[in-house]
């Protein structure tokens, strides 16, 4: 099935590695123009030689961009601008989370947690959103955890940080729907990524095979799926929500967790 992206200009912040990288993968795939960015130039530097390797003939450009920083993204707004035109659809992708429970919390990364969650959507937002009120398309589309609705006490700051970005999504879903901005988020489980590729390089049992590895992880935290999410599980989730196929849903948060969920 198509999803109804050919021609269409999208933004990924994050995209040069993980669920980012394979958004942006699948973008170009079904036929988007995608523009991307990351702080680390080396690795994004990488990701787009790689991309331009399997997508020759695509539309596609990489810039460094800070989210943290209003500045660097009205800049990476202007570059995507120049080289591609106006976005359609802006995916927000936006850090890795902070474990510690109550007691082991600086109180410097309460606020740091909530700045990354909550600014890296509002400064890519506010940079992009004359592109997105003009398409007749527009979407904001969110990378958020489960943590935003089932926290954990070991992860407390970010589990908080988490669910003020669901709040102010949902919030922005009603601000922005007179401007013909859809805004949806998903809300992961436990997705393989760099974090958990570190964890397995420095294990205790040398015997265990990444798969065998995992999915003993998977099963002490209770998924059900008995394994953890790929990166381009979360990617199609994300490619969904931006796109025309959800012309209906704003204010959604799509589980993505392998049936990790507790909630009703």
């Amino acid at each position: 099935m198509s999803f109804m992206v050919e021609n269409r200009i999208a933004v990924v912040t994050g995209g040069s590695s993980g669920i980012g990288l394979e958004t942006v993968r699948l973008l170009l795939a079904s036929g988007a123009r995608v523009a991307f960015c990351g702080r680390n130039e080396e690795r994004l530097a990488d990701a787009e030689r790689q991309l331009k390797t399997e997508f020759p003939d695509a539309d596609l450009l990489a810039r460094p961009c800070d989210v943290l920083d209003a500045d660097s993204c009205r800049a990476f707004a202007s570059a995507v601008e120049t080289g591609l035109g106006r976005a359609d659809m802006l995916i927000a992708n936006a850090g890795q989370g902070f474990m510690a429970r109550y007691d082991d919390t600086p109180q410097e990364r309460w606020l740091g947690e909530a700045n990354l969650k909550l600014f890296g959507v509002i400064n890519p937002l506010d940079a992009f959103r004359p592109h997105l009120a003009a398409s007749d398309i527009g979407s904001l589309t969110c990378v958020n955890s489960l943590l935003a609705v089932q926290p954990e006490p070991y992860m407390i700051a970010t589990s908080a940080a988490r669910a003020a970005l669901l709040n102010m999504t949902h919030s922005l879903a009603d601000t922005l729907v007179d401007e013909g901005i859809r805004v949806n988020s998903i809300l992961l489980g436990v997705v393989e990524s760099g974090q958990w590729r570190r964890r397995y390089e420095n294990r205790e049992d040398r015997d265990l095979s990444w798969e065998d590895w995992t999915a003993r992880i998977a099963e002490d935290r209770g998924v059900p799926m008995k394994r953890l999410g790929k990166p381009e599980e979360p990617a199609r989730a994300l490619v969904f929500l931006a796109s025309p196929l959800a012309s209906f849903t704003t204010g959604a948060a799509l589980d993505v967790s392998g049936g990790f969920n507790r909630h009703i």
